[in-house]
C-alpha cells in the first residue's frame, strides 16, 4: 500500500536478540511501504550489535543505535520518539510483532477520520514461543474493553487511557502529538501506562479497531514481572498517578474505575511488604473497588492486613526480648 503518511515503528530492545528477529522481520513484511524502523538497543552485551550487522545493516529501513550507556525503559523510548522523522509512529517491543497488514489498517483509519490523532486495535497474546490462543486473546482484549460494541471513535477520548483499552504498543499516533507527549522516566515501571493516559488525555480524536493488528508476547522476563509484588510495581505507580490527575467532570468515571482495578493490587502489595495500615487506609478510601464491602477480595485483604499487623508486633518483641541485657 502506498501512503503520503511515513510510519516511524519505534522498537525499544534489550538483551533479547532471540526475539528481536521476529519482531524486526514483522515490520519490514508491512504492506504500508513507506516505514522507517527506529531501534534502540540498551542490551548489556553486544549480541544484537553483531546480529543487526549480519543480517539489516544494508536495509535503508533501519535506523539501529546502540545506546551506550544502556539509557533505561522510558529514556530509551522517548529518544526513539525523538530520532523519529514519520508523519506517524508506532511503538512495538523486542518480544512482540506486528500482522503483516497491521500498519496499514490503522493508517486507513485516517483517511475516514483526517481529524484522528490515536489509533489502536486488538492483540493476540502469544506465549514464548510464538503460539497464539484465540480463546485467551479474545479475553485478554475483552477485560481491557476491546469489544466489537465499544469499535469507532470513543467518546470521551481520555477514558480510553484511564481504563486500560489502550494497549503499551501495536498502536499507532501522530508523531507531533507522542513527542510532546513521549515517555518520561520519573514514574519508572509505570511509565508505559502514564504515556498511554497523558496521550489520550491530550488527544482530540481516539479511534479503536476490533481487529488484530499485533501480537503481544507473554513471558516472565519483563521489567513488570522483575517488580511485581514489590512497592516498586507498576500499579502502585499507576495508582499514585491516578489519583494525583485532575480530570474533567466527564473523565471522572474513567478513573473511578482505573482505581477499581488497581486498588486491590495496590492494598496486597502493601499488605505483603510491612506496610499494612498504608492499605488498609487505601482500602477504606476506595470501598468502591470492594463493592462497598461487598467482595470477598475486600475480606481477604483485611485479612492480609491483620496477618501481617500480627506478624509485625510479633516480629517487634522479639527483636525488644533479644536486645534486653543478661542478668548477671
Amino acid at each position: 500500500m502506498t501512503s503520503p503518511f511515513k510510519v516511524s515503528i519505534c522498537l525499544p530492545t534489550c538483551n533479547r536478540p532471540e526475539l528481536i528477529v521476529q519482531c524486526i522481520d514483522s515490520c519490514l513484511a508491512q504492506t504500508h511501504a513507506n516505514i522507517e524502523i527506529v531501534i534502540g538497543d540498551d542490551s548489556k552485551d553486544d549480541r544484537t550489535q553483531r546480529l543487526m550487522a549480519a543480517q539489516y545493516q544494508h536495509d535503508p529501513r533501519i535506523r539501529y543505535l546502540k545506546n551506550e550507556p544502556p539509557l533505561g525503559q522510558a529514556r530509551n523510548v522517548a529518544s526513539l520518539f525523538a530520532r523519529a522523522s514519520g508523519d506517524k509512529i508506532l511503538l512495538i517491543h523486542d518480544d512482540d510483532y506486528l500482522a503483516e497488514d497491521g500498519v496499514e489498517r490503522l493508517v486507513s483509519l485516517w483517511e475516514r477520520h483526517p481529524g484522528l490523532d490515536v489509533a489502536f486495535a486488538d492483540q493476540y497474546e502469544v506465549d514464548h514461543a510464538g503460539h497464539v490462543d484465540r480463546a485467551v486473546s479474545d479475553r485478554l482484549n475483552a477485560d481491557f474493553h476491546r469489544t466489537k460494541s465499544t469499535e469507532g471513535l470513543q467518546q470521551v477520548p481520555g477514558r480510553t487511557g484511564l481504563i486500560q483499552m489502550f494497549p503499551n504498543n501495536g498502536w499507532l499516533a501522530n508523531a507531533d502529538l507522542v513527542k510532546r507527549i513521549s515517555y518520561k522516566e520519573h514514574y519508572g515501571t509505570c511509565c508505559d501506562f502514564v504515556f498511554g493516559v497523558e496521550l489520550c488525555l491530550a488527544a482530540k480524536q481516539v479511534y479503536y479497531l476490533n481487529e488484530y493488528v499485533s501480537y503481544y508476547r507473554k513471558t516472565n522476563v519483563s521489567i513488570s514481572a522483575s517488580t511485581r509484588g514489590s512497592t516498586n510495581a507498576a500499579s502502585v505507580s499507576a495508582y499514585a498517578f491516578v489519583t494525583s490527575l485532575v480530570l474533567e467532570r466527564q473523565v471522572e468515571p474513567a478513573r473511578a474505575l482505573a482505581l477499581r482495578r488497581l486498588v486491590p493490587i495496590v492494598v496486597s502489595v502493601y499488605s505483603k511488604n510491612a506496610a499494612p495500615l498504608k492499605g488498609l487506609g487505601i482500602a477504606f478510601r476506595h470501598l468502591s473497588a470492594y463493592q462497598y464491602g461487598f467482595s470477598v477480595r475486600f475480606y481477604y485483604h483485611l485479612m492480609l492486613i491483620a496477618r501481617s499487623i500480627f506478624s509485625s508486633r510479633a516480629g517487634r518483641q522479639t527483636e525488644a526480648l533479644t536486645a534486653r541485657p543478661a542478668r548477671k
